[in-house]
């Protein structure tokens, strides 16, 4: 059975990785694997979901509310 390594690193600036292997001469020909990890796909959501979730988000006010809120502003400029 050939001897085996099980290593983790992480990857570096310019997506490389680096590895230390320890008992091999230089120049010896190896050969690496590289397992990715798995990444949970994204559910696709339809128009009608990204609406309503961007709806539901956002705080019903009344009229009256922003109204007053726009007053407000206003009335801070001539300060």
């Amino acid at each position: 059975m050939q001897p085996a390594l099980h290593l983790t690193t992480k990857v570096l600036p310019g997506n490389k990785i680096e590895i230390e292997i320890p008992s091999v001469e230089i120049g010896d020909t190896v050969d690496v694997f590289v397992v990715l990890p798995e990444k949970p796909q994204e559910k696709k959501r339809s128009v009608l979901e990204l609406i309503e979730a961007s709806r539901s988000q956002r705080s019903l006010r009344s009229a009256e509310d922003i109204d007053l809120q726009l007053r407000e502003e206003r009335n801070s400029w001539d300060s």
